[in-house]
């Protein structure tokens, strides 16, 4: 990509170098998140280079009236409101941004007219109710100086749902300071909420901040990907972040939630079941994992024995649903999502407790079979905002990846009977998603997303995703023709601007799994580029226009099933075995993913070209698997 704004460092980190850039005004935004915080900061330069920032503050655990999806307690915090720094008495009241950093921590460099450069590292709590910044003040002058820093925002109330909550702005910065030519000073700001009745803890931005590197560093070290591309390996370790760190404490326990500035202590079947859950097994986070858990059993009270249809979302930490939407698929998203974890998660226990879970959700499928044999469902996961029909091409082709997944989990299980079942069920089902939505649209002969439906969709690229390629070769000319292929990846329907990555996402998977490597990468390439390094970064985004192309996390779990399922071909087959079928592509030798904690176990594949063919070594401690042959061989692994 031509005039990317920001640069990758040799650590794999983005820095965007203002002072060199001649194109300002610019602003953007970035999500961060801890247990008891979420921080959405929004910063960049004006037309003249000063400093642009302001900070959302969102904290989950303290609910707002009335307790629905959104009424997490959030607040703006801009430059007027933070402390203020003077320098001899008079007040810096513009700074000069001259670079601006992200490594999981965004760090901003700015110069005042006095001659005092000002770094602003800023980051969420870990596991505090508090946003932190840590300010580093330098004198450039040749003469000494005295800072001296004041604030300048009372203690604030609101009133919740569990009484009053009190919003501070604290620093910890001595009361006078002098600083001699060329000497430094740091301090700490903090942005902290609670209940009345509560105290925070105490807080030091350096204890802060080495407790935040740590979560960074921790998530970096697993899943490592290994390839001659630095920016496919800089966006996938940021997109480990991002779906990582997104874990909240409720009074449901720990919850895995989108962000975004709305959506927390809440999950979605299709956020948190679809998208992300089946990603956080290979990444072997233990709060993911138990989060993901978490979700999965929120939705078991409601699998009833009449079959009505399970909630889209249980919000306000658990203690409320949403279902405004009715059945979006949510069955078929459960089913998929579930079982796929659960051989991913490879723990017999595991798979026994979520078992009784996928089968209810298979029979409602079963129920929801129309007399043409696909799955009917009143929306899809983008809840009629666009139009699906009474049966559309995603809740069909969910139930069909359930299905699918099911059967291995039964025969994980001893359950040769059901096994045998589901796989039935699905060859069903597939013959059906041929017969109804196989269709001519738009001179391509792809599918129709529903049945009244002429115009291409990008949801198209399901079939391809879950393994079914009787029209690949059409859908994928479909999906990349100017119809629908844009700069920011599909359109949700041609002719129209909206985008929303996750289907961007699922396509590249379904490119590569139709084994069209090249050109899968080759659009990868260029959506990671564009993520990474252009005017948004540095992580997959939900949507435009709406939400102004928000940091949902789940998002960036599918990015992550684009490295792991689509370019390593990994597909569980039972809970301690798995298919590896690497699209090694042309001019690498070799790429690796490094401390898979996948299937019970921790290993690392390598896959390299030898000979004309493949090479795939599994290694687990002193011990070593290696396969060899043809390239697009799918390698069948025992741990």
């Amino acid at each position: 990509m031509d005039q990317n704004r920001w640069s990758l460092t040799e650590e794999q980190h983005i820095v965007w170098n203002v002072a060199q850039d001649p194109r300002k005004p610019h602003q953007d935004h970035v999500e961060m998140s801890g247990k008891k915080v979420s921080l959405i900061v929004r910063y960049g330069v004006s037309e003249e280079g000063q400093l642009v920032l302001s900070r959302h503050v969102v904290w989950p655990g303290l609910r707002t009236k009335p307790n629905n999806t959104h009424a997490s307690l959030m607040q703006e915090f801009d430059l007027e409101q933070m402390p203020l720094i003077q320098v001899n008495g008079t007040s810096i009241d513009a700074e000069t941004v001259t670079r601006v950093a992200f490594d999981g921590l965004l760090h901003i460099s700015t110069e005042s007219s006095s001659g005092i450069g000002i770094e602003r590292t800023i980051f969420p709590s870990t596991d505090k109710a508090c946003a932190v910044e840590q300010v580093h003040i330098t004198n450039r002058t040749a003469e000494p100086v005295t800072i001296q820093v004041s604030s300048r925002r009372a203690q604030s109330s609101v009133k919740g749902v569990a009484g009053i909550y009190l919003i501070n702005i604290t620093h910890d910065c001595a009361e006078s300071v002098s600083l001699a030519a060329g000497a430094s000073y740091t301090y700490g700001v903090y942005i902290g909420a609670r209940h009345l009745r509560n105290e925070l803890p105490a807080v030091t931005a350096a204890e802060e901040r080495s407790l935040r590197s740590r979560l960074v560093e921790g998530i970096a070290r697993s899943l490592r990907l290994e390839t001659p591309d630095p920016i496919l390996n800089s966006m996938f370790g940021f997109a480990k972040l991002r779906a990582g760190e997104s874990i909240y404490e409720t009074k449901g326990g720990l919850m895995h939630s989108p962000g975004g500035g709305r959506y927390y202590a809440a999950v979605w079947t299709n956020d948190q079941v679809e998208y992300a859950g089946p990603f956080f097994p290979y990444l072997g986070h233990p709060l993911a994992n138990e989060a993901t858990l978490n979700a999965l059993r929120l939705y078991m009270p409601f699998m009833g024995p009449d079959f009505q249809p399970i909630p889209s979302s249980i919000i306000a930490e658990g203690i409320d649903i949403w279902e405004g939407a009715g059945d979006r698929g949510d069955a078929a998203m459960y089913a998929y999502g579930a079982s796929l974890f659960a051989l991913n998660y490879g723990d017999r226990a595991v798979a026994e407790e979520l078992w009784p879970a996928i089968q209810w959700c298979l029979a409602y499928c079963e129920r929801m079979k129309t007399d043409r044999g696909v799955i009917a469902s009143d929306s899809d996961e983008l809840e009629n905002r666009f139009p699906s029909g009474s049966a559309n091409l995603s809740t069909s082709c969910l139930a069909y990846g359930g299905y699918r997944h099911a059967a291995n989990v039964a025969r994980s299980l001893g359950k040769a009977e059901f096994a045998e079942q589901y796989d039935k069920q699905a060859d069903l089902l597939e013959e059906a998603i041929e017969q109804f939505f196989g269709a001519n649209v738009e001179g391509f002969d792809t599918y129709r997303y529903y049945e009244e439906n002429d115009i291409l969709r990008s949801w198209i690229c399901l079939p391809l995703t879950m393994g079914m390629m009787n029209r690949k070769e059409e859908t994928i000319r479909a999906l990349l023709s100017p119809r629908l292929w844009t700069d920011n990846g599909l359109a949700t329907q041609a002719g129209d601007t909206t985008f929303w990555d996750r289907s961007t996402l699922y396509g590249f998977r379904g490119i590569f799994a139709a084994g069209e490597t090249a050109t899968a990468l080759q659009y990868l390439k260029s959506y990671s580029e564009r993520r990474l390094l252009g005017d948004h970064v540095p992580y997959a985004i939900e949507a435009y226009p709406e939400g102004n192309q928000r940091h949902l996390s789940a998002e960036s779990a599918l990015y992550g099933l684009v490295i792991v399922e689509g370019l390593f071909g990994l597909k569980p087959v039972g809970l301690h075995r798995f298919v590896c079928a690497p699209k090694l592509p042309d001019g690498w030798d070799k790429m690796a993913l490094r401390s898979v904690k996948a299937f019970g176990h921790e290993f690392d594949l390598v896959a390299t070209r030898e000979n004309g063919g493949l090479t795939l070594t599994v290694s687990e401690g002193n011990r070593s698997l290696t396969f060899a042959g043809a390239e697009g061989t799918a390698f069948e692994v025992s741990l």
